[in-house]
């Protein structure tokens, strides 16, 4: 018999560890190849570990709600064979992305001073105690000291200290103390950097309230959409397109269009690639913003709004969006979107967007202001197609007609991105899409 380690596979470039939310198999319990055998949640996706042998499971490392990096032994399985064997890595599994941080002058110089003294906390304690990637970064930024760590009750598997221990001891009175580097560089500061934080106002509860705690996708979500909205100086512009003609093709096509290449045509493919082409034409709407520099993004990755079973929406990435033609677009959208309804996409499939598209229309909304997705600086939001009276303007003179309009809403960053820029964009997006030929091929 041989024994085989099941590791923590590679997840995307940007992903280090990732929490193990529930295991499908027990010990002793019978696993086939590619049968799944743990779930596991990122910051990302949930996503299943498969097996890459047949066997038997003999040990669990790690329990539920355990933090784990990328690269480590989590299950241990039984197998026919003579020797031990271990999962390959992935060539950058040891990979991991690096934030920078936005800091002031006056920050860095204390960071600085602080990270001289700082005592670094180490992957494991001289008792032996693991601590994970994400409980050491914790300690570090509330400078916790490895003796204090030492001395918190862990409930993880045999006594490990996981991330809500430690935010539990945040929280329930751990004294706060600055390093005495951090005060000698305050004191010298003649205007010290003094962030005041608010509470949320309690909110009272009667006994005919119901309390619903929200899920770990929603608190994740929460906090990506307070950090953008604080990050990004949003400003809208709102534009109405005719897609009459639109319309009319599609009606006209998609039977043909499902017999021959077996997929629906939805309109969302056709905006879809409509918005490619014109970010071409506008590439400073496909960047990003690093601190006081802008990053102008070669690729055109469309990100595409889904929602989740929950009712959470994830964003998946079309990449290299501009190089598909109104076919391949069609099966990159229908396929994106359905493996999102059914919680299959993969960490890397929604990761590398630079300009994302939300179809508030989908929900019956005639429009909306969406948020950034940072660290986009544009994001743009389809309304509902409705049919609507209108003025049409003939050589012959005017009349009211019943045409098929639409709103588009632009979010953009006012920081880099003026409104000239921003609508000129919308205004592009409908010239194209109201030029529609009627009597292309798909």
């Amino acid at each position: 018999m041989a024994r085989f380690e099941l590791k923590l596979p590679k997840m995307g470039e940007s992903v280090a560890e990732a929490t193990i939310t529930s295991w499908l198999k027990e010990v002793g319990d019978t696993i086939e190849l590619d049968e799944a055998v743990v779930e596991i949640a990122t910051d990302k996706v949930d996503s299943e570990v498969p097996s890459e042998v047949e066997g038997t499971l003999v040990e669990i490392l790690y329990q539920k709600d355990d933090v784990v990096a990328v690269g480590e032994t989590i299950a241990v399985i039984e197998t026919e064979g003579g020797e031990t064997t271990v999962s390959k890595p992935s060539k950058n599994e040891t990979s991991k992305g690096e934030e920078k941080s936005n800091v002031s002058a006056v920050e860095k110089t204390i960071e600085k001073a602080v990270e001289v003294i700082a005592s670094p906390i180490s992957k494991t304690s001289d008792s032996g105690k693991f601590y994970s990637p994400l409980v050491r970064n914790i300690a570090q930024k509330e400078n916790i000291s490895m003796e204090e760590l030492e001395n918190i009750s862990g409930s993880g598997k045999d006594g490990r200290v996981n991330k809500e221990d430690i935010l539990s001891y945040i929280e329930n009175g751990k004294p706060i103390s600055k390093p005495q580097a951090t005060k000698v560089v305050e004191e010298k500061v003649s205007k010290p950097i003094q962030k005041e934080v608010q509470k949320a106002s309690p909110v009272s509860v009667n006994g005919e309230d119901e309390v619903i705690e929200m899920s770990r996708m929603g608190k994740l979500i929460s906090k990506h959409m307070v950090n953008s909205v604080q990050t990004s100086a949003h400003v809208q512009s709102f534009i109405e397109i005719d897609v009459t003609n639109i319309v009319k093709w599609r009606t006209k096509v998609k039977d043909a269009f499902l017999k021959r290449e077996g997929e629906k045509l939805t309109f969302t493919p056709i905006l879809m690639h409509a918005v490619a082409s014109t970010i071409k034409k506008y590439p400073m709407i496909n960047i990003a913003i690093d601190g006081d520099t802008i990053i102008k993004r070669k690729n055109i990755n469309l990100g595409m709004a889904a929602a989740l079973p929950d009712g959470n929406l994830i964003v998946p990435v079309i990449k290299n969006a501009d190089l598909l033609n109104l076919v391949g677009m069609t099966k990159s959208v229908n396929d994106l979107a359905g493996r999102a309804r059914n919680n299959q996409l993969k960490p890397d499939e929604i990761q590398g967007g630079t300009y994302t598209v939300t179809n508030v229309g989908s929900f019956g909304s005639v429009m909306g202001t969406p948020i950034i997705n940072q660290p986009q600086v544009a994001i743009l939001a389809l309304g509902a197609i409705r049919k609507v009276p209108a003025v049409i303007e003939t050589p012959d003179g005017d009349f009211i007609g019943i045409r098929q309009k639409m709103f588009v809403s632009h979010s953009y960053d006012h920081r880099v991105v003026n409104g000239a820029l921003g609508g000129m964009f919308i205004k592009t997006l409908k010239e194209t899409l109201e030029a529609w030929d009627m009597n292309q091929e798909f």
